[in-house]
């Protein structure tokens, strides 16, 4: 296997690993970075998930470098949801989960993912996806329930789409595997912008035939009389 399709993922989210795994691509190893995640100072939602996906890769990058991993491709990715400007934190507890939820219901809110790759080389390339979410209005039974299920445990604005929660969408504009928390079109093209076959483990392995049934020639003499 060549340096460029050696994948590093500095995550340790499931479901990023996950929504990798849909489409064929089995990271060589996993590197979660842990950086700050806490907005700066009047820092917009969009500027945050940009900046912590680089982070990430980032520091991945380097540990590699320390481990004297050889070269290889970073994958880094950070999502961040919002209501306006206002960044809806990954709650910690059952009260902050349904503060998010009360904040949510009857809204739109924006959800941001930043992808940054770093390539063998060194080079970097960096995408941010935006997807808009209207959620329909939420009843106090569907917020205790919701709440009570333990999904939005280590979610970001703390609903997983794909779970209980897909029942509160009313419209999406955008990609939703973004909102699960990885937009995989744009990530796939920024992998293969790096020389990383995003195609390798779709293609059959080739099939050696039997001589005689090479060609459609030999073929035909193996039936006649």
């Amino acid at each position: 296997m060549s340096a460029s399709q050696l994948l590093v993922l500095a995550s340790g989210s499931p479901r990023r690993l996950e929504l990798l795994q849909q489409v064929g691509i089995e990271p060589d190893r996993l590197m979660p970075a842990d950086i700050d995640e806490t907005p700066q100072k009047s820092e917009h939602p969009r500027s945050l998930a940009k900046r912590l996906a680089k982070g990430k890769a980032e520091v991945a990058a380097r540990r590699l470098r320390e481990l004297d991993y050889g070269p290889a491709t970073v994958l880094g990715a950070d999502t961040v949801v919002s209501v306006g400007r206002q960044v809806m934190p990954k709650p910690a507890l059952a009260e902050d989960a349904v503060a998010n939820l009360r904040t949510l219901s009857g809204r739109t809110h924006r959800v941001y993912t930043g992808v940054c790759v770093i390539g063998p080389t060194g080079a970097l390339r960096q995408r941010l996806i935006e997807t808009r979410v209207r959620f329909k209005r939420l009843s106090r039974l569907d917020i205790q329930s919701y709440v009570a299920s333990d999904e939005w445990r280590g979610k970001a604005g703390g609903y997983a789409i794909q779970g209980l929660a897909g029942g509160f969408v009313l419209r999406l504009v955008g990609s939703y595997t973004n909102v699960v928390g990885l937009p995989l079109a744009e990530t796939l093209a920024l992998l293969n912008g790096e020389g990383y076959d995003i195609h390798a483990r779709w293609r059959a392995p080739e099939v050696d035939l039997p001589p005689d049934a090479e060609s459609g020639e030999d073929e035909e003499k193996a039936v006649l009389p």
